[in-house]
């Protein structure tokens, strides 16, 4: 059993980077429809919208280089093409979404699935003793319930 240059176990940090390449893509592509949403939103909802999906995709946008530079210090590489995003991504393409509900719809299912990938990550990680993974998936699990909760609210569930 042989280990990487930070001490852990190297078949257990090819599975945890395969995993965390998997969380990137389906962030990238959960990223790009909150993109759309921000975009392209209508209606009554419009500014309070606009504002929570910028907030919201840039939050996204942090997640997914702190992603890519786990992968990295694993030793290992991050995905970086949209064809391999789309092709590994649970999280589906969404395109011309202008209603508010429906783009909110969306963004709860894609934290679902998120969250469901960061769980059995963490696991993994704990598992490798990866403490920097478990870390960072305890950190997003934690802030993602929350928003779950306020997005469900909007939608009076």
């Amino acid at each position: 059993m042989g280990t990487n240059f930070i001490g852990l176990d190297t078949a257990k940090t090819q599975v945890l980077a395969d995993r965390l390449n998997d969380l990137l893509s389906n962030y990238q592509i959960f990223y790009m429809n909150v993109r759309g949403y921000h975009w392209n939103i209508k209606g009554a909802s419009f500014f309070e919208l606009h504002a929570k999906f910028e907030e919201l995709y840039n939050d996204l946008l942090l997640k997914i280089d702190e992603i890519a530079e786990r992968v990295l210090t694993l030793g290992h590489r991050p995905a970086h093409a949209y064809s391999t995003y789309i092709e590994k991504s649970d999280v589906p393409e969404r395109k011309d979404v202008h209603d508010g509900k429906e783009a909110v719809n969306n963004i709860v299912d894609s934290f679902a699935s998120l969250i469901a990938k960061q769980r059995e990550l963490l696991s993994l990680a704990g598992d490798a003793e990866d403490e920097g993974t478990v870390a960072l998936m305890s950190d997003y699990i934690s802030q993602q319930e929350k928003l779950v909760w306020m997005y469900r609210s909007y939608l009076g569930q």
